[in-house]
């Protein structure tokens, strides 16, 4: 059996990924450009990736493959309906980086609410030692304890943020989906719990429904101090909506880990984002720590392993299962 890694340097070298038992031939790519997954996937059994696009097109001249395992959790670069279609089992791994999104989200909102930004812009400039008091406080800082944290996806992750904001003394609202045509018990509508965040933190999938959902229509909504916490798909926000509304003070601040294209070229919109003063860029990292991916790791293994070992359980942890 032949499997291949196309881009396995989105892991640092002390993060590997073993094979199945089974396979024979294993090849790892540190990456993989879209000119040479044809070639490199050639009679591959199973093919291992992280965010390398496998689509109908490639898929179409690949009568061998037989699985394919995604190193994350969004697979929004598979072509998932061929891949049923063809019989093809793909597996991603879930559940992996609760703590370590849970953690970089109360992080990044602690990190707003008290303008630290500004603060340590400051101690750069060294203007604490221009200050006639024993404090410089030169920005506004505010405490979380009390606000409203509208979360939008209920999940693991929306879950692990809830938990932790909670202990801080925020209360927490779940959104409904937008356009839904009915609200669930425990949920909120959609535009309505917008206009009640102090923080509103994105945890869903990317989908036809919500991409964009949060443009030009739904930041009118919400509160001129409101935050974003964007650490799920930067396509779920229309960024040159987001850019006007925080310029224009439509909103207080926002907290970006991802984009609408990854990597950024330099001349994206998010480096614009990036340069204000109350918005904070991180690239796409708060999954990342060690023990995360770590755990994503073994678990993906452990799925790719019952697959190859034939497990009539196996398909229990397959896509079609474990992300609805």
């Amino acid at each position: 059996m032949k499997a291949v890694f196309l881009d396995a340097a989105t892991f640092p070298d002390e993060q590997s990924l073993s094979p199945p038992a089974a396979v024979t031939d294993w090849q790892t790519f540190d990456k993989t450009a879209p000119d040479q997954r044809l070639e490199r996937l050639h009679q591959a059994d199973i093919a291992i990736v992280n965010k390398v696009v496998i689509d109908a097109t490639l898929l179409a001249q690949l009568p061998d493959l037989k699985c394919i395992g995604v190193t994350a959790t969004g697979t929004n670069n598979v072509d998932l309906d061929v891949c049923r279609a063809r019989g093809i089992a793909v597996f991603n791994a879930t559940g992996y980086a609760v703590d370590a999104i849970g953690e970089h989200c109360i992080m990044v909102m602690l990190a707003l609410a008290r303008n630290l930004k500004a603060y340590l812009q400051d101690t750069h400039e060294k203007g604490w030692s221009q200050s006639p008091f024993f404090c410089h406080r030169m920005a506004p800082i505010h405490t979380l304890s009390g606000q409203r944290l509208v979360i939008v996806g209920k999940g693991d992750l929306g879950n692990a943020v809830a938990s932790r904001a909670q202990a801080l003394g925020l209360s927490v609202i779940y959104a409904e989906r937008p356009g839904a045509e009915s609200v669930r018990p425990g949920y909120t509508a959609f535009e309505t719990a917008l206009s009640l965040a102090d923080i509103l933190s994105l945890h869903c999938p990317l989908t036809a429904e919500t991409e964009g959902m949060i443009d030009r229509h739904t930041l009118s909504l919400m509160q001129p101090h409101a935050l974003l916490i964007n650490s799920g798909r930067g396509g779920l926000v229309v960024e040159a909506d987001l850019l006007d509304a925080l310029t224009h003070g439509q909103i207080g601040a926002a907290a970006l880990d991802v984009a609408s294209s990854e990597p950024p070229p330099t001349d994206h919109i998010i480096w614009r984002l990036a340069a204000l003063p109350n918005v904070i860029v991180t690239p796409h990292i708060a999954w990342s720590s060690g023990g995360a991916m770590a755990r994503l790791l073994r678990q993906l293994e452990q799925k790719l392993n019952r697959w190859a070992e034939q497990d009539p359980d196996a398909l229990a942890d397959s896509l079609t299962h474990d992300t609805h």
